[in-house]
């Protein structure tokens, strides 16, 4: 019997984790893949973000997480009439496999037990305690705790079962390329128009890799999209692929207008991406870290007394607030810059 199951070892999984072995609590947190496992990424880790890992792991990124160009200097939007937005703040680079494995990694230290390569295949409330359904190595087993916190993005399987939720996602698309293109490697750029993406395209560089990416509320138009971008680059920016060695199929959050968010269901607390917290520009490792660890330190003060289930959602819908009232803000600031994105406000 766990005092918490954390299902998802991704930056949302790991803070929840750490958060509840450092309250000295059983905690078990489970990945479905083999660690360190892959997630498209553009791996950026801004000044909010590089703060709540020093708050909530009480380390400073591990130079083996990082890649060149380490700094990143921030964001340079491009909007549907070519218009340039800079927006220049100090972050860092890093890979999110190895991002990831390192904080699970610290979630372990602190206390928690890691099972990597097992899957979470059901979540069933009785008498006060959840059991979850979970396979590994082709065997079924079931483990029990008096909460459960779900982080396994926006694909969640639990979630869908638990709420009934329509498989509603931004599809993504991006490459891996070596060759040369004339923009600077220690920005990020996001390309607003409308032909390239229904969301945004994306280029920005990791170890003299170019990556280029793009994004539908459908998968059919990927490639169309993707060949446009790639076609404008080539125009704009003397795009030059030599080789493109590797892509990746992934999927978001689809932001829906008033940014809702799914807090839960019964003693189920859902983080991250599951919830639905998504800032522009897919940067969702901030808000991933601040909803895990509030999802966890609800359910610390809640689990030495009997737990309501509609205590604990109200209690995690107070504390995850400042969360959601900062992704509502980016949006609103999105939809200012860009006419594609007023649909969200």
């Amino acid at each position: 019997m766990y005092d918490l199951i954390v299902i998802g070892a991704g930056p949302a999984g790991s803070a929840a984790a750490k958060t509840a072995a450092d309250g000295g609590r059983r905690v078990l947190l489970v990945e479905m893949k083999k660690m360190p496992r892959n997630k498209s990424c553009s791996g950026l880790l801004i000044q909010k973000t590089l703060r709540l890992v020093s708050e909530v792991f009480g380390a400073e990124p591990a130079s083996e997480v990082q890649c060149a160009p380490t700094d990143n200097h921030g964001m340079i939007f491009i909007d549907e009439d070519g218009r340039e937005s800079r927006f220049e703040q100090l972050g860092l680079n890093i890979w999110r496999h190895s991002f990831d494995h390192w904080l699970a990694q610290l979630a372990a230290e602190a206390g928690a037990e890691v099972r990597d390569s097992t899957a979470a295949l059901s979540c069933h409330e009785q008498n006060g305690i959840v059991t979850v359904e979970m396979s590994s190595a082709g065997k079924k087993y079931t483990e029990q705790a008096a909460a459960v916190i779900v982080c396994e993005g926006a694909g969640s399987g639990i979630k869908r079962k638990l709420l009934g939720c329509p498989k509603e996602y931004i599809h993504t698309y991006q490459t891996f390329n070596r060759g040369r293109v004339d923009l600077d490697p220690h920005f990020f750029y996001a390309f607003l128009q409308r032909e390239f993406s229904e969301h945004d395209a994306w280029a920005n560089v990791k170890d003299d890799n170019l990556i280029f990416g793009v994004a539908t509320t459908g998968p059919k138009r990927l490639a169309q999209f993707y060949q446009a971008f790639t076609d404008f680059l080539t125009r704009q920016y003397c795009l030059q692929i030599e080789e493109t060695y590797r892509d990746e199929h992934w999927i978001m959050p689809h932001i829906r207008p008033g940014c809702p968010v799914d807090y839960g269901c019964g003693r189920v607390l859902f983080a991250g991406e599951a919830a639905g917290f998504l800032n522009p520009m897919g940067e969702g490792i901030s808000s991933a870290i601040e909803s895990g660890r509030a999802a966890a330190t609800v359910a610390l003060e809640l689990l030495g007394k009997q737990i309501v289930p509609q205590e604990l959602l109200a209690a995690y819908e107070r504390r995850v607030a400042p969360t959601r009232d900062y992704m509502v803000r980016q949006w609103r600031f999105t939809s200012q810059i860009s006419t594609s994105f007023k649909k969200m406000m």
